[in-house]
């Protein structure tokens, strides 16, 4: 049981971390500085800066010795999580506060496109060229609170992520066009990719923690069939629903 490590270097190592729904992960702490970036899922996160709820693209730093702990919700939650050496990376970049957190916006954009190159980034240079965008990108993002038709939406992809772009728009009283890129603008992924992860997220779970035949997830998860699935998954974890299903060995606590 544990972590994946899917790189390693001299100065930092990359690796998935998952969590079961419902896992109460105890406080820790790391030697290096840490920055964490949301896969799927949700979950509470604790800091000395306070609690907040994660549920969407973001990235949380720790600097080295900042106790936190984590909560997670119904679905679970998967991060990637890199760990690095100031020295390697340049200590000039590494955030002063002992933790940061980037909520949505372009960072949470950021977040999600570095998450994904660390499958793929062999080479030690430009995984810290990456690492070193995302924090170049993300020091220059100012939190600004989403409009309330923001949250609304985001609650309506939730309870039906089939809801087309037409219909949120009419309820919030904006127009189609302009609605998406508003949405991404503020949470960091546009509605059909907010309703594709809700859906992959639900299947996730399904895979990792029953033994539910796939054609069945498919379906209760939303998916047309288990090829829409398939494809879906692809596209949003870069990985096929019998690989995520073979991931229940590597959750960070047992299935009870």
């Amino acid at each position: 049981m544990g972590n994946q490590v899917l790189r390693s270097f001299s100065g930092a190592s990359v690796r998935r971390v998952i969590d079961r729904s419902y896992a109460c992960v105890p406080e820790h702490a790391h030697d290096w500085p840490v920055l964490s970036l949301f896969v799927l899922g949700s979950y509470l996160n604790e800091t000395e800066a306070g609690k907040q709820f994660i549920a969407g693209p973001s990235a949380v730093f720790y600097r080295a010795g900042a106790a936190h702990r984590n909560t997670t919700a119904t679905v679970g939650f998967e991060q990637i999580e890199i760990e690095f050496d100031p020295d390697w990376l340049g200590r000039a970049l590494v955030p002063t506060p002992p933790v940061m957190r980037w909520i949505g916006g372009r960072a949470g954009t950021e977040a999600t496109h570095l998450a994904r190159a660390c499958e793929a980034l062999a080479s030690e240079n430009r995984l810290r060229a990456a690492l070193q965008r995302f924090l170049e990108v993300a020091s220059r993002q100012t939190h600004r609170e989403p409009a309330v038709w923001i949250g609304t939406i985001d609650r309506r992809l939730r309870e039906d992520p089939h809801r087309n772009i037409s219909d949120l728009a009419r309820e919030v009283s904006r127009h189609p066009s302009w609605v998406g890129s508003a949405y991404k603008d503020a949470t960091g992924e546009g509605p059909g990719e907010t309703a594709a992860r809700l859906r992959v997220e639900r299947a996730t779970c399904l895979l990792r923690e029953t033994l539910e035949p796939c054609a069945s997830i498919a379906l209760e998860a939303g998916f047309c069939d288990q090829s829409h699935m398939n494809r879906t998954f692809r596209r949003v974890l870069g990985r096929t629903p019998a690989v995520v299903r073979n991931e229940r060995r590597s959750f960070r606590q047992a299935l009870k």
